[in-house]
């Protein structure tokens, strides 16, 4: 219906009174191009509402009649995509049922506390972005839009999901993350075709079975709430390839027989025995992350995981790893700071896995007969060794140990279309960092350039956004990029042997981070009350610098259970504080605060 034909309410003077400030948001040149183009994005115009046009911008464009070629009103189509993110709207009117052929609605980033039921009249619907609001529900209307693909609600107010959810027969994707969740509907489980969810900051205490009814996810994340325990039934989860349950109150390994499944993050739980059987079930793990758990040995059967690529062990209670470790063929990160490791020199630790990995094969009595060549290598013009095999099937890119002043090009050729997470130009010559590592920013999470001779950290890198972890251990590093700050996914760095004078300034600005590792440098002084800010950190290595004092304000950074500080020229704490471990030193340092 035309506004005319609701014409009870029609304002003759309505031309020429003055717009309100929300129509002067919309240009008239975007809601032309608009209709033609079926797309309105009007995001950050910082609008409390949505404009009125907007609503109408469908039915308004029959009336500018133009035999232009330009306003061909005949050839005008109706909104299909309108982008709303990053304003201050309060409020979604009913006139959104006006545009019925929207397939994407993005709302996020507003302060929507309600949401209209009229939203399920938009039958056409496949992808709604509701993150970043003040909604404490979700109007049950939402359940009937048969077509939605993907709904993204973190960030929000939730304390329940309407037991309609089941109702959404194609949606492949629901983030519920960062809400208040208690529990789950058990419809969840008749949403078949789902392959990403994220359960992540929420409340919940347990999962419930019908999440085995998701034959079809691929990941699903449960961090950060306050499970003890994982059913069982989760192995019948087929297609279940990457699951997170850190920062939870488990107590053991989930023991999962889930065919395809890799990663593994258990990190941050209360984890005290692996158990042969739990790792049994892991016949494709690539990464098994059991950091900051109570872990107090490693069983052999470890050894039994052949698919292994990442095994990060980090602050934990082992006092002795299995040689047998060494023998896994895929193992290329094996983290084990942080855990009272006996037999095993410090400043073995400090040179990588290829290092520790040698150390542990001297202690293998029968090492089994194996080519050095992988079965897949091929050698290109330049004759360097490539290793096809390791970058198609394991996503690791390898040039270490090369002393090499260059990467070869051949090498980011072979890398060409390829999800490479983790790449390894550590023990050459390199004075730059390559800039075709640019290539890999959309899957690159892991890069070690230890052992080189880089005297700057080049700000281009600054665009590898998924990097993870970071190694520039053993370089001629004095400094790191403002810019730097950009890679908020930065969990660990590792800056040992290098000539920082002090600690780098933009890592006080990555709240991601988990470990810092910026032993022997000549670093004098450290920030606690910045330091404090970062609320993950676990890890910190600050050996053999020039730390004349440490500020008692330390002690208030709990989050630490690794503080490292041998070696350093201060008088206090004493050093038969400093072998009592972590906690005593902490302790230590906040008697010592002045009241």
């Amino acid at each position: 219906m035309s506004r005319l034909g609701r014409g009870a309410r029609a304002d003759s003077l309505a031309g020429f009174r003055p717009k309100s400030k929300e129509e002067e948001e919309v240009p008239a040149g975007l809601l032309k191009a608009a209709r033609k183009s079926g797309q309105l994005n009007l995001s950050g115009r910082a609008l409390t509402k949505v404009p009125q046009s907007v609503y109408r911008v469908n039915e308004e464009a029959p009336q500018n009649v133009s035999f232009g070629a330009s306003d061909r009103w005949w050839e005008q189509t109706e909104l299909t995509k309108l982008l709303l993110s990053s304003n201050q709207i309060t409020e979604i009117s009913e006139e959104i049922k006006l545009l019925p052929a929207l397939v994407t609605l993005d709302l996020h980033d507003n302060q929507l506390s309600t949401l209209h039921s009229a939203v399920g009249e938009l039958q056409e619907l496949q992808t709604l972005r509701l993150s970043h609001n003040q909604l404490s529900s979700l109007p049950v209307e939402v359940c009937t839009l048969k077509n939605l693909r993907s709904v993204t609600l973190q960030q929000n107010l939730l304390e329940n999901l309407p037991a309609e959810l089941g109702q959404l027969e194609n949606l492949t994707e629901l983030d519920v993350s960062n809400n208040r969740l208690t529990d789950l509907p058990q419809s969840l489980g008749r949403l078949s075709a789902l392959q990403k969810i994220s359960l992540s900051h929420n409340k919940l205490s347990c999962l419930p079975d019908c999440l085995s009814q998701l034959t079809n996810v691929k990941l699903l994340d449960c961090s950060n709430n306050q499970l003890s325990d994982v059913p069982a039934s989760l192995a019948h989860m087929l297609f279940l390839e990457q699951l997170y349950l850190r920062h939870n109150r488990l107590q053991r390994l989930p023991q999962l027989h889930a065919p395809a499944l890799k990663e593994l993050y258990v990190g941050n739980n209360q984890v005290g025995v692996l158990e042969a059987e739990q790792l049994e079930c892991l016949k494709a793990i690539s990464v098994l992350e059991l950091r900051d758990n109570k872990i107090k040995a490693v069983p052999e059967q470890m050894s039994l995981l052949h698919t292994l690529t990442r095994l990060d062990l980090t602050n934990n209670d082992i006092s002795s790893l299995p040689a047998s470790l060494s023998l896994l063929p895929n193992l290329k990160v094996l983290l084990v700071e942080g855990n009272p490791l006996r037999g095993i020199r410090r400043d073995l630790l400090t040179k990588g896995t290829n290092e520790l990995l040698k150390y542990l094969r001297g202690r293998v009595k029968e090492e089994p007969e194996s080519s050095d060549d992988p079965p897949t290598a091929m050698t290109f013009p330049s004759q360097s060794k490539i290793n096809v095999h390791s970058i198609k099937t394991l996503g690791v890119l390898d040039y270490s140990d090369m002393q090499a002043d260059s990467i070869p090009d051949e090498l980011f050729l072979a890398a060409e279309g390829q999800n490479v997470v983790t790449a390894n130009f550590s023990k050459n010559k390199l004075t730059s960092i390559p800039s075709r590592l640019l290539q890999l920013r959309s899957s690159l999470t892991e890069l070690n350039l230890g052992f080189n001779r880089l005297d700057h950290f080049s700000v281009e890198v600054c665009g590898l956004l998924q990097l993870t972890h970071l190694d520039l251990r053993n370089n001629q590093l004095k400094d790191l990029p403002p810019d730097m700050a950009n890679l908020t996914k930065l969990r660990c760095i590792i800056l040992s042997s290098n000539r920082f004078k002090s600690f780098p300034e933009v890592l006080y600005q990555l709240s991601s981070m988990e470990t810092v590792l910026i032993a022997n440098n000549q670093v004098s002084g450290v920030d606690p009350a910045r330091l404090a800010t970062l609320e993950h950190l676990s890890t910190l290595d600050l050996s053999n610098n020039d730390l004349l004092s440490i500020p008692p304000e330390l002690g208030l950074c709990t989050s630490l259970r690794s503080l490292s500080l041998q070696g350093n020229p201060f008088r206090t704490p004493r050093a038969a504080i400093i072998v009592k471990g972590t906690d005593a030193v902490l302790e230590y340092l906040r008697s010592r605060i002045p009241a």
